[in-house]
């Protein structure tokens, strides 16, 4: 496993039988899975709507979130009798509004019981072995047929089997040592998402990395695609409807999180809480979810004498994409939500089986590689551990984790400690995004292009510049090239400082980099974001979707160099 062409590898599984996976134990107790999720988020929601009062106020909150979401954002995903449930939840709330105060508070924790389990119910997924290998399978052949076909050039190809996966998606990092961990504690990976692709990708990198299937959080709208709704439940997948943003519901998905993992279950979620809007790597994370780790940590402490409680590990992920599918929808309801009235907004979503399909031939026979680079993986605090879990403070010293959850010389419940602890583990995870990032040569035209026009129109703001005609969107062939080639050394002095990570192909020519560069970036999209002239100019039919690739690489500084 040492040599160069190492992610070309496929691992043994690190547990040669599927009964032994902890999401199949999950599947086998379901109905008990979900009514311990449901009692414990009712606990969770009780402690915070202290009086009979609050909790009422949230049931009404909730009552009306849902009858809002059925009337104004119904997706055909949501359950049949959806409508009538929620009919019933309001006569009861009316009846014990009028009720004798001590039969209203039995009355009100009931419902919240019920909507509780309600939700748990539909998040949780439907593993089988069966239809999960039977999916892993599809997205073997399927994919690594149309890949031999499209590099082979000959249709006949799609029957051979001269080319895999491997020589598409590159899988770089951390690997060893996060197969290593997943047979010592449990594994929660944190991905960057940037495409509804990730779920199904990242599906078949945990397979090739041997790992047992693994739960993960999915938006429910993957499941109104005929194509990933398949997938999605094939592959351990739960689902999350990010129209409901309510107390109870977010209760009830932070439950469902934490005791999976208690119950040793690997688990994945996108702790960005959804695509990037901006195509810029997350600064920022949500913590809900996250915080459901150093949760679920400290309840294992709680539960186990010191020394044999079992450790969870954060395993930072960053996917690259030379293009994204749905970039310039992403970049409309960003730069909408941004700028408001000063931005007009062009839908441009993919939402299809058909569209999936197309953009899957397209990706392939085009060659457009993606890779996954795998982060150093951490504890609940951030700590980096080494093969054997151990965990590190930042002098190098081995520290205990569980030292860390102790007050009065016992393990105790500290909401405001671990919301400081998950504020940490987030900031880590994100400085882990950076460093692990791998900079292909779309990204590194993109970057330089759009900074480019932003330097040729210094008075304009964002929005005055995305307003400019494309005649008025030109950059010389040798500006476009020196810059490229400095703008290309500054990264090679951050991989240095192990800042970044480089694709090989960044390497070698500059004229060829470039090219290789422009002819991946957004290469599906009908407007193209960059492309040569007849003379060998730089134009853009889309510079809203440049500004998307560029912002790959915000962070960095590089913009100090482009003056």
């Amino acid at each position: 496993m040492a040599s160069k062409d190492n992610h070309k590898k496929s691992f043994k599984p690190i547990l040669a039988g599927t009964e032994d996976w902890p999401v199949v134990q999950l599947s086998k107790n379901r109905e008990e899975f979900i009514e311990e999720v449901a009692n414990e988020a009712v606990r969770g929601l009780l402690e915070q709507l202290a009086t009979p009062e609050k909790l009422m106020d949230e049931l009404e909150a909730t009552l009306y979130s849902e009858r809002m979401r059925i009337k104004d954002n119904p997706w055909k995903v949501d359950p049949e009798d959806d409508i009538a449930f929620w009919r019933e939840i309001k006569s009861r709330l009316v009846d014990a509004a009028i009720g004798p105060e001590q039969d209203r508070q039995q009355a009100s924790k009931e419902i919240l019981h019920d909507i509780v389990k309600s939700y748990t119910r539909q998040m949780t997924g439907n593993f089988k072995r069966s239809s999960y290998r039977l999916a892993r399978e599809i997205v073997k052949f399927g994919f690594a047929r149309l890949l031999n076909a499209t590099r082979v050039k000959r249709f006949g190809a799609i029957f051979r089997s001269e080319f895999t996966l491997h020589d598409k998606i590159k899988i770089l990092g951390q690997r060893r040592k996060l197969r290593k961990l997943a047979r010592k504690g449990t594994v929660v990976l944190v991905p960057t998402h940037f495409s509804n692709m990730d779920s199904v990708l990242l599906g078949w990198i945990i397979h090739v990395l041997g790992l047992p299937a693994v739960i993960y959080g999915a938006g429910l709208n993957l499941f109104n695609i005929g194509l990933f709704a398949y997938f999605m439940n094939s592959l351990g997948a739960y689902k999350v409807d990010r129209r409901r943003k309510h107390l109870t519901y977010l209760e009830t998905l932070k439950a469902y999180s934490r005791v999976a993992i208690q119950k040793g279950a690997h688990s994945l979620f996108f702790p960005g809480g959804t695509r990037s809007r901006s195509g810029q790597m997350e600064k920022s994370l949500k913590l809900g979810l996250l915080g459901t780790a150093v949760e679920a940590q400290r309840h294992l402490f709680e539960k186990n004498e010191p020394g044999k409680a079992p450790k969870i590990f954060l395993v930072p992920m960053v996917i690259n994409y030379n293009f994204v599918l749905e970039a310039p929808g992403l970049i409309n309801q960003y730069l909408s939500r941004k700028g408001q009235e000063r931005y007009y907004v062009e839908s441009d979503e993919y939402s299809t089986t058909y569209k999936i399909l197309t953009f899957l031939i397209k990706f392939f026979t085009k060659g457009s590689d993606i890779s996954i680079s795998i982060g150093k993986p951490m504890d609940v605090l951030g700590n980096f551990v080494d093969e054997e879990g151990n965990s590190y403070d930042r002098q190098g010293r081995v520290i205990d984790t569980r030292d860390y959850f102790i007050s009065h010389g016992k393990i105790t419940v500290d909401p405001q400690r671990e919301h400081q602890y998950t504020s940490m583990l987030g900031e880590v995870i994100v400085r882990e995004y950076y460093r692990a990032n791998r900079v292909f040569p779309s990204h590194l035209v993109a970057f330089v292009a759009f900074r480019l026009l932003q330097k040729q129109h210094p008075q304009f703001d964002l929005y005055n510049l995305l307003r400019l005609p494309e005649e008025d969107l030109l950059i010389s062939y040798r500006e476009f090239r020196k810059v490229v080639e400095l703008v290309r050394e500054k990264v090679f002095e951050l991989k240095k400082r192990n800042k970044i990570h480089t694709a090989s192909e960044l390497k070698g020519k500059i004229d060829t980099v470039i090219k290789q560069g422009m002819t991946n970036v957004g290469m599906y999209h009908s407007k193209r974001p960059l492309l040569f002239n007849r003379q060998g100019d730089i134009i853009t039919q889309d510079l809203s979707v440049l500004y998307y690739y560029h912002n790959r690489l915000q962070g960095y500084e590089l913009h100090k160099f482009i003056r």
